[in-house]
């Protein structure tokens, strides 16, 4: 994303009482302009107007995106981490994003009820790995015809990518930024053949762009 247009998107993370605790803002402004995740989340779901439920929400960046893109479906995003969802409460109401919601949920207890799309992003391998394959189902179950399930997620192939991913995300615990550490990466079969026998048309692209990670854009309809 263009830097001009991710720091204008940052900018609703930006703290009005004082001008310290920046790092939302930072965060937002570095996961914009160098994470090819919106664009490609944003061009997975172009010409749906399906409803969109956002599981592992984090701060609501998608959110953000998907305005900027001019894509306006009811957005619904779930996280089980309290305080980003109270900011992201806080980024969104600074923002006229329309009808944007945010709750609490815990992806490993089940999803919240809802018809439409579905996004998974960066959250299965922090659930074990029958609640992955739960999450997948319940996902699936959700899709309305002209909806999509949108999944951005590590794959355990054993690859250096992989490794660095790994990494990075015990890190992120380490340093407070998550509040779990990862457990399982799926993998890539297992979750192709989910979708496979749901009847559904997938297409997995690694979206590491120009990161050291072993990302990969899962979307199927």
């Amino acid at each position: 994303m263009p830097g001009k247009q991710a720091r204008a998107l940052a900018s609703a993370f930006l703290p009005r009482e004082h001008w310290y605790g920046r790092r939302d803002y930072y965060y937002a402004w570095s996961k914009f302009r160098t994470d090819p995740l919106y664009p490609g989340v944003c061009e997975a779901l172009r010409g749906s107007q399906a409803p969109l439920l956002d599981l592992g929400c984090g701060l609501g960046l998608l959110a953000h995106a998907l305005r900027a893109d001019g894509q306006p479906m009811p957005y619904r995003g779930y996280d089980n981490d309290v305080g980003k969802i109270l900011r992201a409460r806080k980024a969104a109401a600074r923002c006229d994003l329309g009808d944007v919601q945010f709750e609490t949920a815990d992806l490993a207890l089940g999803a919240p009820a809802h018809r439409g799309s579905v996004t998974i992003l960066d959250v299965l391998q922090f659930i074990p790995q029958t609640a992955q394959m739960r999450a997948i189902d319940d996902a699936i179950a959700m899709l309305t015809p002209g909806a999509r399930l949108v999944i951005r997620t590590g794959l355990a192939d054993g690859s250096n990518r992989a490794h660095v991913t790994r990494f990075v995300d015990i890190f992120a615990k380490v340093v407070g930024w998550m509040n779990a550490a990862p457990l399982i990466y799926p993998d890539a079969d297992a979750v192709r053949a989910r979708l496979r026998d749901a009847g559904l048309q997938a297409t997995f692209t690694s979206l590491r762009g120009r990161t050291p990670f072993n990302n990969w854009l899962i979307v199927a309809r």
